[in-house]
């Protein structure tokens, strides 16, 4: 493959070993213009290697080269091309973690050095250029082909080891890798390592109920309105404060915490006074009626209105009238109570 620069200048030995860096030799070490060179070469050579297998995209590139850690022998003909060289192919080299299957169908874990990418010359070929290059890399990495991996082989490279190497017996593999027989036989215990095979499932157990009620503490551990409603086992303090704020804001403190100062100015008033009691007994199937005309609800109707109107006019602060219904005193007990804890009404 010729090209309009000089290959000489760029790779001074006949087989020249191109890694991360592409720099062949000192002389395209530091030197961006011959760097710029070897990358073009390197896809170009790439993109006849991919036209000559039939794929639909190299998988040789430059950028790729310097992504990867792989090797790539490039092999010249300094003496063609008026003198200016030509590129012969090149072969592609790495190591790759691969799960095989030997003889016996176990599953085994290796990382062999693998033959990525092969290709010489369309016009260069059956001039024993292949065997030159292949020689090389098997001297330079001190192998045996027989050791080595072959990624998706052409039917040119398999009549290749047939022929000069005598790899005939394939194992048959489930990936694109291809091993010949005495891959597993020839390799050191070291380098070889079998998969243990995967433990089934076991029965998915329920949580234990420790680990429930962590979770639950977790659960309540939550700022509002994240927190889940509280179960039915409830403390009394929050018992108690439920009762004395249906349909209040969540974040009320309980009433058990409250200091004694702030309960108006009646300090004698005990929190088991009769006006309590009976708020707790009026806990009936009417709360949905009193939470929904509560002091804090948008559903305020005209007597609950009025009864806020007179307690903040100074009006009487006595106990609801009687002849109310059941609905609107249990609004004025709770209008009341509101209004008591802040410091508004007197008993």
């Amino acid at each position: 493959m010729e090209f309009p620069f000089d290959i000489n200048q760029l790779f001074s030995e006949r087989v020249s070993i191109l890694d991360q860096t592409l720099v062949a030799g000192r002389k395209s070490a530091g030197r961006p213009d011959l760097q710029a060179h070897i990358a073009t070469v390197i896809d170009e050579l790439g993109r006849a290697s991919a036209k000559a297998q039939q794929l639909t995209a190299p998988i040789t590139s430059a950028s790729k080269l310097q992504s990867q850690r792989h090797q790539l022998y490039l092999l010249k003909d300094g003496e063609r091309n008026g003198g200016r060289g030509v590129v012969v192919g090149f072969l592609k080299v790495g190591y790759k973690k691969l799960f095989l299957l030997d003889r016996q169908g176990v599953h085994v874990e290796a990382e062999p050095l693998c033959v990525l990418d092969f290709y010489i010359a369309e016009n260069l070929q059956r001039h024993g250029y292949g065997l030159e290059l292949f020689d090389f890399v098997l001297q330079h990495k001190n192998l045996e082909p027989v050791l080595m991996a072959y990624d998706r082989p052409s039917p040119k490279l398999l009549s290749f080891l047939a022929k000069h190497y005598c790899l005939t017996q394939s194992v048959p593999q489930v990936n694109n890798f291809v091993v010949f027989e005495g891959f597993f036989l020839n390799r050191e215990a070291a380098q070889l390592r079998k998969v243990p095979l995967k433990k089934p499932d076991g029965e998915i157990k329920p949580y234990s109920i420790m680990e429930r009620e962590v979770v639950r503490q977790e659960q309540r551990a939550l700022p509002w309105p994240f927190a889940p409603p509280h179960s039915p086992q409830r403390s009394v303090s929050s018992q108690c404060s439920h009762s004395l704020s249906v349909g209040s804001s969540p974040s009320r403190v309980p009433l058990r915490a409250a200091p004694t100062s702030a309960l108006g100015a009646n300090r004698d008033q005990s929190p088991q006074s009769p006006l309590v009691e009976r708020c707790r007994a009026k806990r009936t199937s009417q709360q949905g009626l009193v939470a929904r005309c509560s002091l804090y609800s948008r559903h305020l109707d005209s007597r609950a209105v009025g009864l806020l109107d007179s307690h903040l006019l100074g009006g009487s602060h006595s106990i609801p009238d009687p002849a109310l219904t059941t609905k609107h005193r249990s609004v004025q007990y709770i209008l009341y109570i509101d209004l008591y804890f802040h410091g508004i009404a007197k008993y």
